[in-house]
């Protein structure tokens, strides 16, 4: 196919503060981005905004990383939700597990269920573990249970029976009596067939709650995308536009445009995906009928961007730390991405695959305060795009990005390429008053210091918990810095930690972006089945089951039209019998062995004699894009130079442990790749600015990554 004839692909991230996007000019085969502020009001407006500014036909892919189930859930926004369940399990999901996250809390408050105990429905049924119908439910049981969740008025209706892994066919039969209601029903042996009832009602729970939200704004995202129309030629040639790591940006405008109205929709209409939890993309139908498996959705595509990056600079072993506007997201990779399927996301378990990310609320635009006791604190609220920080023009409260401004650790004619200058004044001046009002005498710069050591120590424990609290030592591994934020802190909290490298990729500001960008189709599967084993595998009955859920997997992609063939990767969760928690072991003859030697690796122990149980089974159908092999770090060539807004100083001084120093100012396509530059330095770039304090080295490598040390 010639190149010029293939599509138009786009990612876009959808932060708290900015909207990222990337995307590669099928002509030139350049990568190419640009940064607005996001509209938290409605996310699909920036999305619009950057679609404006990108395309010059509706011919084009969206590949969109959002963060639109993850604010429901945490804000509680989600649909009135009804719960189907077995009778006598109605309050399961309030009941939950014994685990109390504050043990010794006796005012703590359990999360409140997202179904109150009046949208909860028992009917008659029982299905054995075996599988067998025990009781089905009667037609009068049926048209009783229509009847009364009909009078309740539910926007979505989850289905969640014990059992009905082995057997769905009572689930099956609820289903088909509740579709006359014409309301969105999630069931739980099609979103999530395994075991434990408490967390496979929950997740279903939870997708069913989501799921009236999701369909509203990948609906409206779909009319407003496909709405666009080509900008005219006019509003083409005044965007600037600057090529630096060969990455061509259009230049960040903080103006707010309106939607165009009276649009037509054009033929052929752009085709949209979206970025699972799971690190892949899946079709727009998928995304809005099982909405929980986009919970993680954005910081996902950081994980498979750090990875790819990484990589490109020999280093397998990383922990990817994502700091952007409103939080704080790490990760810890060795070789290949991974995924956990017992996350939990405000309070509430989640059992579909998902990167194992943990998040925090520390970002650039978090907010400082005092609490009662006069303690400094920081987050976990933020900022965000509006008002924003002050040094933004619009904020009233200090954050982290006016603290690393008050230090001369930001630059206020260098953000964004000197598109965007931050006034430093103001926040000088604001935060004084804020101080005064707080009944606060520390100085403007003692107390940004005081903001910065509070921000590092959350995410420093963030760190630890993926690294040191589950047997890894983060010596061995690399911190891959992004995010808007991510430079510049990365290099304290490597130093804490003892991590003795540090890798900023091009762009950090939209590697999120990048990777939706470089992101596979990706389908997840699993069954339990609960077999127990001595010394020999179940061959035959591994391959039958497996065999299944391949079908399940060619059927979902001939239904979403992809082409070419997945590839499979085949995992078992393993557990000796009597334990309650399982080990996912990539298939293979020496599962056995290798349970064990894991088993060994995470907990110092091992019971050779004792009799081991196959849990479930998974299987992950992967379809790599076209575009793919271009989207990494392969991609940046020699840069050009950017135009800054105005005249920047060269040297400045700025704070180190509590002393001031001259630190020297690199723009950071003029680095050059074969010399080794030293600290106290600050490199800046449109995406980002990168803090290095002093006795550091740093160099540009062949992948065109900052590689920090020392």
């Amino acid at each position: 196919m010639p190149r010029s004839s293939q599509p138009l692909r786009i990612a876009i991230d959808t932060g708290g503060t900015f909207t990222d996007c990337i995307w590669m000019d099928p002509a030139t085969r350049r990568l190419r981005m640009l940064k607005l502020f996001s509209t938290p009001q409605d996310p699909s407006q920036a999305i619009v905004q950057a679609i404006e500014k990108i395309a010059t036909s509706n011919d084009f892919t969206l590949l969109h990383g959002t963060t639109v189930g993850t604010n429901t859930l945490l804000e509680r926004k989600g649909a009135r939700t009804a719960l189907v369940t077995t009778h006598g399990f109605e309050d399961a999901i309030e009941i939950g597990r014994q685990a109390r996250p504050k043990l010794y809390d006796f005012f703590f408050d359990r999360v409140e269920p997202l179904v109150p105990k009046e949208l909860r429905f028992g009917i008659d049924e029982r299905t054995a573990a075996d599988g067998e119908i025990l009781t089905a439910p009667t037609k009068e049981n049926l048209l009783s249970l229509a009847k009364r969740i009909a009078q309740t008025i539910p926007e979505s209706i989850a289905i969640s029976f014990l059992f009905s892994f082995a057997n769905p066919d009572n689930e099956e039969a609820v289903a088909r009596s509740l579709f006359p209601l014409k309301i969105p029903l999630s069931v739980s042996h099609e979103i999530l067939p395994e075991f434990r009832e408490y967390e496979r009602t929950s997740t279903v729970v939870i997708n069913a709650y989501l799921q009236p939200v999701m369909q509203r704004y990948l609906g409206n995202l779909r009319t407003d995308v496909a709405s666009n129309v080509s900008p005219p030629a006019s509003t083409q040639a005044n965007l600037s536009t600057t090529s630096v790591l060969g990455i061509e940006e259009r230049r960040f405008s903080a103006a707010r445009r309106t939607r165009r109205q009276g649009a037509l929709a054009p033929v052929p209409s752009p085709r949209i995906f979206l970025m699972q939890s799971s690190g892949g993309i899946t079709a727009l139908s998928t995304a809005a009928h099982e909405p929980v498996r986009t919970v993680l959705s954005g910081p996902a595509g950081g994980v498979v961007g750090a990875l790819s990056t990484s990589k490109a600079s020999g280093f397998r072993k990383i922990i990817a730390f994502d700091m952007g506007g409103t939080s704080t997201d790490v990760s810890l990779v060795e070789d290949e991405i991974k995924t956990a399927n017992d996350a939990q996301i405000a309070g509430l378990p989640i059992g579909v695959p998902m990167l194992d990310i943990h998040t925090v609320g520390a970002g650039g635009g978090s907010l400082a305060r005092f609490d009662a006791a006069g303690v400094l604190r920081v987050g976990p609220e933020s900022a965000g795009a509006e008002p924003g920080p002050i040094c933004y023009g619009r904020g009233m409260q200090p954050t982290v990005t006016d603290a690393n401004l008050l230090l001369g650790r930001l630059q206020p004619t260098r953000f964004l390429g000197g598109d965007f200058t931050l006034d430093l004044s103001r926040t000088r001046a604001v935060t004084k008053e804020w101080l005064k009002k707080q009944n606060s005498n520390l100085p403007l710069e003692q107390f940004a210091t005081g903001v910065i050591r509070v921000v590092n120590a959350t995410m420093e424990k963030a760190i630890r918990v993926v690294s040191i609290e589950r047997g890894r030592d983060p010596r061995e591994f690399a911190l891959v810095a992004f995010g808007g934020a991510g430079g510049l802190h990365a290099c304290s909290l490597a130093e804490c930690l003892r991590i003795p490298h540090v890798i900023v990729p091009a762009f950090p500001g939209a590697l999120s972006a990048l990777g939706i960008l470089a992101s596979d189709v990706i389908k997840d599967y699993s069954r339990t089945v609960l077999w127990r084993v001595k010394n020999k595998l179940p061959q035959h009955d591994l391959t039958r089951e497996l065999a299944k859920l391949e079908e399940n997997a060619s059927r979902d992609f001939r239904t979403e039209a992809w082409k070419g063939r997945p590839r499979y990767r085949r995992s078992v969760d393993v557990r000796y019998r009597g334990q309650g928690y399982e080990l996912n072991i990539p298939l293979s003859p020496t599962l056995l062995k290798d349970f064990e030697k894991e088993h060994h690796r995470r907990y110092g122990y091992t019971h050779p004699s004792r009799e081991v149980e196959l849990v479930t089974l998974r299987l992950r159908a992967s379809l790599p894009q076209s575009m793919t092999e271009h989207a990494g770090a392969d991609a940046f060539v020699r840069p050009g130079r950017a135009t800054l807004g105005e005249t920047s100083p060269r040297e400045v001084q700025v704070l180190f442990e509590s002393k001031k120093q001259k630190t020297k100012i690199y723009a950071r396509e003029e680095l050059q790749q074969k010399r080794t530059y030293s600290g106290p330095a600050i490199v800046t770039e449109y995406s980002a600015t990168t803090v290095i304090p002093p006795k550091k080295q740093f160099h540009i490598d062949r992948a065109m990554n900052l590689i920090i040390s020392g």
